[in-house]
């Protein structure tokens, strides 16, 4: 997977989990309608997995390594 700068992940993953909870607690409450109480609650599951998703890519990718043609060498 190529790299993804490390501020756009958080912008996603905040997204998500921001979403995500707040689908689950709108799609709990009495606030939603009876028949779409559990399809709210479980997209906002799913924006929560993707929410984990983007932690995990996070936490886990290497850092970008600097482009060595653009580097001038050191001559002695």
């Amino acid at each position: 997977m190529r790299y993804i700068e490390p501020t756009r992940v958080k912008v996603l993953m905040m997204m998500f989990f921001a979403t995500g909870v707040l689908g689950i607690v709108i799609g709990l409450s009495p606030v939603a309608p009876p028949s779409t109480k559990m399809i709210i609650t479980f997209m906002g599951v799913v924006n929560v997995g993707l929410g984990a998703f983007f932690t995990f890519i996070l936490l886990t990718q290497a850092e970008k390594a600097p482009d060595k043609r653009k580097k001038k060498k050191k001559r002695d």
